[in-house]
């Protein structure tokens, strides 16, 4: 299994949640962060203390896959959360090496 997290714009967040759940995709979580991607207009920038200067509203989509998902996915969010022609964000795909479930039926 692998851990997907992707930061992208906060205006490509709603189309990127509905294309991956078309897919079949809807256990994500969702965070607002601040991060340094390039702003698309000068009213994105609001300054951070946390970042110590600068810095843009993004949100950060995660979400647990099989192996043979990533693809899928990846290619799902590098499409839809593109804006432009700058960078848009970035998605980092890590191993998980268990997962558990809180509660509900045990197997």
């Amino acid at each position: 299994m692998k851990l997907i997290k992707a930061f992208i714009h906060h205006v490509r967040t709603a189309s990127v949640v509905e294309a991956l759940a078309d897919a079949g995709f809807r256990n994500l979580t969702l965070h607002d962060v601040r991060g340094m991607l390039k702003p698309l207009t000068k009213h994105e920038l609001d300054y951070s203390a946390e970042a110590s200067g600068l810095a843009i509203s993004e949100s950060r989509l995660s979400l647990v896959v099989e192996d043979q998902e990533v693809e899928a996915v990846t290619a799902i969010i590098s499409t839809v959360a593109r804006v432009g022609t700058n960078v848009s964000g970035y998605i980092y795909v890590s191993p998980v090496e268990q997962v558990i479930a809180i509660g509900g039926p045990q197997s």
